[in-house]
């Protein structure tokens, strides 16, 4: 019975789409010179509306990334969707980065770029417009991005705190009469 277990943890983990982001070379100033490590950026998602974002430091490259996947699965965050796309618009700014998402009618793809498309693929999101404006480093990006998608809210959250119906909030493209009207 024991056996039998083992194999499900390991197709669990393997479920889980593993991105590398960014990998530098940091510096630490110590007495005798610098000291050289790596700094990844990585980002974990299961594809169903769960994404986590993780930066690992080591001396080697190898460790580095095996303890950003760490964080990164540690730190996975549940993302409000709406079939295939986000359920309303959406900015974060952290540092000097800005992340602009909306949501896309279905067949458009993800139209993003670098940092933001891994996190947004990662999550499971097949259908968004983004801009990522300022600064690009990717580590800020990223983060953006996470902090961004934990942000929103499904349709009955925001319709309960505008005051408004549901059927108002939905896109254009989602709204069932109103749409074969015009």
């Amino acid at each position: 019975m024991g056996r039998r277990s083992e194999p499900r943890i390991k197709d669990d983990r393997e479920e889980l789409d593993e991105r590398v982001l960014d990998i530098k070379r940091v510096a630490k100033v110590v007495k005798g010179g610098r000291r050289f490590a790596f700094r990844t950026v990585v980002v974990v998602g299961d594809n169903r509306g769960q994404v986590g974002v993780g930066i690992g430091k080591a001396r080697s490259v190898p460790d580095a990334i095996r303890k950003g996947v760490d964080r990164a699965r540690r730190n996975m965050k549940p993302v409000a969707m709406m079939g295939s796309t986000i359920p309303h618009p959406i900015e974060y700014k952290l540092g000097g980065a800005k992340v602009m998402l909306r949501p896309a009618a279905p067949g458009t793809g993800v139209i993003a770029g670098g940092a933001v498309r891994a996190v947004v693929e990662a999550a499971g999101i097949t259908d968004i417009l983004s801009k990522s404006k300022g600064s690009a480093n990717m580590l800020n990006v990223a983060r953006a991005t996470w902090f961004g998608l934990q942000e929103l809210k499904n349709v009955a959250e925001l319709a309960e705190i505008r005051g408004k119906d549901p059927q108002d909030i939905l896109p254009f493209w989602m709204r069932g009469e109103r749409g074969s009207d015009s």
